[in-house]
């Protein structure tokens, strides 16, 4: 875990991480309902994605990190939200599994996997 010495840092950069807006509560009925697991809050970590040049920035926010009550492969998962219209949220819940080690590549996996659906939407429309 990233622990007080993240949140310090990011403190003395000028991010105080946020509570994701939707509430710890509603992420863990996000993991319950993904996963069929519960779920205890454990820190907010920053993250910061950019593209491989640096310039351009592809998502940033704070993620939630949890400990898993009862998931049969996992210890771990990485929560967070984000508006899609009106006061409408899409949930993330992603599992600390293979490559996903820590909140960016939980981040990272979304992006990845949203791109993969919109390629395959592309060809069947094609």
């Amino acid at each position: 875990m990233h622990g007080d010495g993240v949140q310090l840092r990011l403190r003395a950069r000028g991010h105080v991480p946020v509570t994701d807006p939707a509430g710890i509560p509603a992420l863990i009925d996000a993991i319950r309902h993904l996963h069929d697991c519960g779920a205890k809050h454990v820190e907010t970590v920053h993250v910061h994605e950019k593209t491989p040049d640096g310039r351009e920035t592809v998502w940033e926010g704070d993620v939630e990190t949890f400990t898993l009550i009862g998931h049969p492969a996992a210890a771990m998962a990485y929560a967070w939200s984000e508006a899609i219209e009106g006061t409408r949220r899409r949930f993330f819940a992603v599992l600390h599994l293979g490559p996903v080690d820590s909140p960016a590549k939980a981040v990272q996996g979304s992006i990845y996997a949203d791109a993969m659906a919109i390629e395959k939407a592309k060809r069947a429309l094609s």
